[in-house]
């Protein structure tokens, strides 16, 4: 396994959960600034990762959630074909590494598709604080359920549904997430690969190259290698069956 770099002339390291522009979404609003502090003690910031390196592997034993603090992450998992079937993508603000709380080992590996940077937070030590912060226990149930959801969305998507309905889903779902860190929902870069992509979807990689081209043709989208510019947002989620 690839082990974590650090970088310790970083400006990551030194900038407190208060100061950091994703607070809004890994933590709870209601949560007051005596109690940010107490959190800040726990959290191991600013670890560097090249693109490549992995963050955790499958088997191994949990002790940590992570928050990407920038860059992109990708989870995975190996089926008995020996197959790499990829399970999530995780941008800046997001928290990954809660498969491991139930049989505290990992049952996914987490690699960065691209330079990235992550929070370690000792799950141990979490579960101490939010025992005491009523609102960070309850924001981390909110979590873990939106978790859930995202596996049970991802096994509709491959319940048989058609490719332009996978495509149109993952394209707006990553919209939403981008203007949820206050970005863009209709301009931004795929940092995954087309064949990530199809892999997460249950598709050919050539199968998401003709849907691209085809959402193009038809003034859905505009992509340019990996940067994308959604046209009509409108169609595009009344392809994929979600509401604008």
């Amino acid at each position: 396994m690839s082990k974590i770099s650090t970088c310790p002339n970083s400006s990551a390291m030194t900038v407190t959960c208060s100061d950091c522009s994703l607070n809004p979404i890994c933590l709870p609003i209601a949560v007051n600034k005596d109690e940010l502090i107490q959190l800040d003690e726990i959290i191991r910031r600013g670890r560097a990762i090249k693109k490549g390196e992995h963050i955790f592997s499958s088997g191994e034993g949990f002790s940590s959630v992570y928050a990407v603090r920038s860059g992109t992450v990708k989870t995975y998992t190996i089926t008995e074909d020996g197959e790499e079937q990829i399970t999530g993508f995780y941008l800046a603000g997001e928290l990954l590494g809660m498969d491991g709380i139930n049989t505290n080992h990992h049952s996914n590996s987490a690699k960065a598709l691209e330079s990235s940077a992550v929070c370690e937070i000792p799950f141990e030590k979490l579960e101490e604080l939010s025992a005491k912060i009523p609102s960070l226990q309850r924001h981390f149930f909110q979590l873990m359920s939106r978790e859930i959801q995202a596996d049970q969305q991802l096994i509709m998507l491959l319940s048989k549904k058609p490719a332009d309905e996978r495509i149109a889903s993952f394209l707006v779902n990553l919209g939403s997430r981008h203007e949820n860190r206050g970005l863009s929902s209709k301009q931004f870069r795929l940092p995954m690969s087309r064949s990530d992509i199809g892999n997460y979807l249950g598709l050919a990689v050539e199968t998401v190259s003709r849907t691209f081209t085809r959402f193009q043709q038809q003034s859905l989208i505009k992509a340019e290698g990996k940067e994308i510019e959604v046209l009509d947002r409108k169609k595009l989620c009344a392809i994929s069956n979600t509401t604008p």
